[in-house]
C-alpha cells in the first residue's frame, strides 16, 4: 500500500564476512568509501535503524539504505562499485606501445617509471597506466636481489649438501654450521606501545648501541636442536673453540658432518690441522654465494625476527641471555627444517638465470 514505509532488510554476518569488513575498518590502504559501507554493514548487523546509522556515519539515508540492501543481496560482492556508464576512453596505438615498451626503459636520471610520470609522458591517466600494467603483469615498483653463483664446481657441491639432506648418512650427526656476526645490542630511546586490537606494536627508529657479539650455532638436521657458543668477534679462533665444542658434545662413535660456508675463518690452517687431527669431522663446502642451500640461515632469519630486531637491549649480557633463552625453550621443543626442494629444479632455474644474464650482456 502507498504511504508504508519500507523496512530494512535484516543482516546477519557470518564470521568470516564480519573479520573482513573489521579488517576493512582497520586497514590503512582501504577507502573512506571502503570503510563507510563496512561500518554500515556492522552496525547494520547490530540491529542499528538505517537513521541512525546514517547520523554515526555523518551521511545519509540514502546511501545508508542502498550499501545495506546489496549486501543484504550480494553479500560482499554488492559493496563493491559497479561497473561505470559510458564510453571507455580509446588509446591510440601510439599510447599503447609506449605505456608498455617504455615502461623497462626508465626515464633520464631515473631508475624507473611510476604511474604518475608514465601518465603525463603518454599522455593519459594515472588509474589508465595503472590498468594496463596489471593487465599486462608489468610491476616496475617492485624488484627481487640474487646472486648467482660463479663457482666451477656448482653441480657437485651442490648434489653433495644436498644429499646429506635427503639422505643423512648412518651413525652421523648433520649439522648446517655458520657463525651470525654482528647482533647489535640496541636500546631504544623510548618505551614503545604494545599491541593492541585495532593497532600494531610500537618502537622509536632511533637507539643507543651497546656493543655487538658473534653468535657460532650448529644446526642439528636430524633433531631440529641448536648447539651455540658466543664471542666477542669471530676469528678462527673462535670458531676452532666452536668446533672442539660440538666435538665434545656428540657421542665419540658418531661421525659428524659440518655444513659451512667460504668464509676465510671456515679454512684457516690452524683449523685444517686440527681437523686432520680429528678425521670424524667432515667439512661439506656450499657453493660461493649460495649461503641459501644452508639451513641454519632459516635458523638466523627466526632469531633476527622474534629476538633481536623486536627487542630492546641496554646492555651485550642483556642480549646474549636473551638469545640463550630463546634458543633453551627452542631445544626444549625442537622444530625441523626440512628439505623439500627438488634439487633438479633449482639447477634448471639456475640454468635459465645464467642464460639470461648472458643474453642481456651480449
Amino acid at each position: 500500500m502507498l504511504g508504508m514505509p519500507r523496512i530494512a532488510p535484516p543482516i546477519t554476518l557470518t564470521e568470516a564476512q564480519s573479520q573482513q569488513l573489521q579488517r576493512t575498518c582497520r586497514a590503512a590502504i582501504s577507502s573512506q568509501a571502503q570503510v563507510v559501507r563496512a561500518r554500515i554493514v556492522l552496525l547494520a548487523a547490530q540491529g542499528w535503524p538505517n537513521d541512525e546509522i546514517a547520523h554515526e556515519l555523518a551521511t545519509n539515508k540514502m546511501t545508508v539504505c542502498k550499501w545495506r540492501g546489496r549486501f543484504a543481496h550480494s553479500g560482499m560482492a554488492g559493496l563493491e562499485d559497479g561497473a561505470r556508464s559510458g564510453r571507455p576512453g580509446v588509446l591510440t596505438p601510439e599510447q599503447l606501445q609506449r605505456v608498455l615498451t617504455e615502461v623497462t626503459q626508465p626515464p633520464r636520471a631515473r631508475s624507473r617509471w611510476s604511474c604518475r610520470s608514465m601518465a603525463q609522458h603518454a599522455g593519459m591517466s594515472k588509474s589508465r597506466v595503472q590498468q594496463l600494467w596489471e593487465q599486462n603483469d608489468l610491476k616496475p615498483h617492485q624488484s627481487r636481489t640474487f646472486r648467482l653463483s660463479n663457482d666451477p664446481d656448482f653441480a657437485a657441491k651442490f648434489w653433495d649438501i644436498v644429499g646429506l639432506y635427503l639422505n643423512p648418512p648412518n651413525k652421523a650427526v648433520v649439522f648446517c654450521c655458520d657463525e651470525k656476526s654482528q647482533c647489535q645490542a640496541l636500546e631504544r630511546t623510548q618505551p614503545g606501545l604494545p599491541l593492541g586490537q585495532g593497532h600494531v606494536c610500537t618502537r622509536t627508529h632511533d637507539y643507543y648501541r651497546h656493543g655487538t657479539l658473534t653468535l657460532f650455532a650448529a644446526l642439528d638436521y636430524l633433531e631440529g636442536k641448536i648447539v651455540a657458543q658466543s664471542a666477542p668477534r669471530h676469528r678462527h679462533q673462535e670458531w676452532l673453540g666452536f668446533l672442539k665444542q660440538i666435538d665434545q658434545g656428540v657421542p665419540a662413535v658418531l661421525e659428524i658432518h659440518l655444513i659451512v660456508d667460504n668464509y676465510a675463518t671456515h679454512k684457516h690452517p690452524r683449523v685444517k690441522r686440527w681437523l686432520r687431527r680429528h678425521p670424524r669431522l667432515h667439512l661439506h663446502f656450499t657453493p660461493t654465494s649460495s649461503s641459501w642451500l644452508n639451513l641454519v640461515e632459516r635458523f638466523f632469519r627466526d632469531l633476527s625476527q622474534e629476538v633481536i630486531a623486536s627487542g630492546s637491549f641496554r646492555s651485550l649480557p642483556e642480549l646474549k641471555r636473551a638469545i640463550f633463552n630463546y634458543l633453551a625453550a627452542r631445544n626444549e621443543a625442537p622444530r625441523r627444517y626440512v628439505w623439500r626442494a627438488d634439487g633438479a629444479k633449482i639447477l634448471a632455474k639456475i640454468q635459465r638465470a645464467r642464460q639470461a644474464l648472458a643474453q642481456r650482456n651480449q
